[in-house]
C-alpha cells in the first residue's frame, strides 16, 4: 500500500478528522461554502472543516483569487463565478468533494487510513488518502506505480484487468521484492490474480512494507477500474479480516459518490 504526500508542513498539520493535503482541504472548504448560500465567515468555515484558522484563511484567499469564491463586504464567503463557468469541471469537483466526505466517514468507522486508487493509462494511481494522527497512512517508500504486485490496492486493480492486461503491466513493471513476504514470481502472481474471487477482499500481509497489513475491494464506475482500501499497523492485524468485510459492505456509497 502506498500513500501520497505523507509529509505535512509543520504549520499546516491538520487536527484529527481534518482533510489531508491542500487539494483535499480546498475541496472541503468549497463544499462548506456551498452549504451556506448566504455566506459564511473564515472562522465558521475553519471550524466546520476542522482546519487551523490561518490555514483556512490562506486557502480561502487563494480560492477567491482564482474566482472559485467571492468575499462579501462583511467578510463572509460565497461561491464565486468561476465554478459556474467550469461546466463538467464543476461536476468533477463536486464528485471529488463527495468522495472525500465518504472516505473520511469510512476512515472514522473503520479506525484505519483509507485509500482510493485507480488504474489509469496503464499505471496504478493512488488518488486519495484519508488519514489522521490516530490512523496514519503507510509511508510511500517505493513509488506506488511499481507496487501493483505487492499492495492490496495494486492487486485489486490488476485483478480487474484481463490476462493480457496483467501480463503487459508486469512486462512494464517487473515484480521487485520489498519485504520477505513479497511474491515476485510472475507465474505465481498471475495464477493468484486469476483465482482471486471478485467478491473477496484482496489482502497485503506485509508485502509492501514491514509492520503494515492492508486490504482492498473493487470500486468500478463506468469503464474505470478502481479500488478502495485501508491499512493497519501489524499489531492490529487481528482486525484485518473483520474490517475488510466492513469495507466491502460500505463500498456502495463510495461508488454512488463517484457515479452521481
Amino acid at each position: 500500500m502506498a500513500a501520497q504526500n505523507s509529509t505535512r508542513p509543520a504549520d499546516a498539520a491538520p487536527p484529527s478528522g481534518a482533510p489531508r493535503g491542500p487539494v483535499a482541504r480546498a475541496l472541503r472548504l468549497l463544499e462548506a461554502v456551498d452549504r451556506h448560500p448566504h455566506g459564511s465567515t473564515p472562522v465558521e468555515l475553519a471550524a466546520e472543516v476542522g482546519l487551523p484558522i490561518e490555514a483556512a484563511r490562506r486557502l480561502l484567499r487563494t480560492l477567491e483569487r482564482e474566482g472559485y469564491l467571492q468575499r462579501l463586504d462583511d467578510g463572509a464567503y460565497v461561491i464565486g463565478g468561476a465554478l459556474a463557468l467550469l461546466g463538467e469541471g464543476s461536476r468533477e469537483l463536486m464528485i471529488q468533494s463527495r468522495l472525500l466526505a465518504k472516505l473520511s466517514s469510512l476512515r472514522d468507522e473503520l479506525g484505519a487510513a483509507v485509500y482510493f486508487s485507480r488504474y489509469q493509462d496503464g499505471e496504478v494511481s493512488v488518488d486519495v488518502v484519508v488519514d489522521s494522527p490516530s490512523t496514519p497512512s503507510v509511508h510511500e517508500w517505493v513509488d506506488f506505480r511499481a507496487t501493483g504486485h505487492a499492495s492490496a490496492l495494486g492487486k485489486c486493480l490488476l485483478g480487474q484487468l484481463d490476462h493480457d492486461g496483467r501480463r503487459d503491466h508486469f512486462f512494464r513493471h517487473p515484480a521487485a521484492r520489498f519485504t520477505p513476504s513479497t511474491e515476485i514470481d510472475q507465474t505465481v502472481l498471475l495464477h493468484r490474480l486469476d483465482r482471486q474471487p471478485a467478491t473477496v477482499p484482496v489482502l497485503d500481509l506485509q508485502e509492501y512494507a514491514l509492520g503494515t497489513v492492508c486490504a482492498a475491494v473493487p470500486v468500478t464506475a463506468g469503464g474505470s477500474v478502481g479500488a478502495l482500501g485501508f491499512s493497519l499497523p501489524l499489531d492490529q492485524s487481528f482486525r484485518l479480516r473483520e474490517t475488510a468485510e466492513t469495507l466491502a459492505s460500505r463500498a456502495a456509497p463510495v461508488l454512488l459518490a463517484l457515479s452521481l
